[in-house]
């Protein structure tokens, strides 16, 4: 009982407000992309993001972990433990689904937008 209040209140309190906010989810995501070796910086431009806000960003993660560093010269290469690859996983298939309510809301828009000009 003790273990579930307190994932409870770790979601509510601690990371809901990292994970409603879009460049965490975003940032997340993109680290699920084993194919590539991930950088702070390269993460940052690829969400967009200025390359302290990311660095924050990867703090909370490590925080959390979600996230592991390893020194690689003067770079830190960036790598999801598993907690944080199933949530990236997660967040992958949330962020395609809302991609496809997004098309089929401008899919529509577009037929509306057609017959009201007939």
């Amino acid at each position: 009982m003790y273990c579930l209040l307190y994932f409870v209140i770790e979601v509510i309190y601690v990371l809901a407000p990292i994970f409603f906010k879009e460049k965490p989810v975003n940032a997340l995501a993109q680290l699920a992309d084993d194919e590539r070796s991930w950088y702070a910086s390269m993460l940052a431009k690829e969400i967009d993001c200025t390359y302290p806000h990311i660095v924050n960003i990867l703090d909370k993660f490590h925080e959390h972990d979600l996230i592991e560093t390893e020194e690689e010269g003067r770079v830190k290469k960036i790598t999801l433990t598993s907690q944080g690859e199933d949530l990236a996983i997660e967040f992958q298939n949330l962020l395609r689904r809302m991609d496809r309510i997004d098309e089929k809301t401008q899919k529509s828009e577009e037929a509306d937008e057609g017959t009201e000009e007939e």
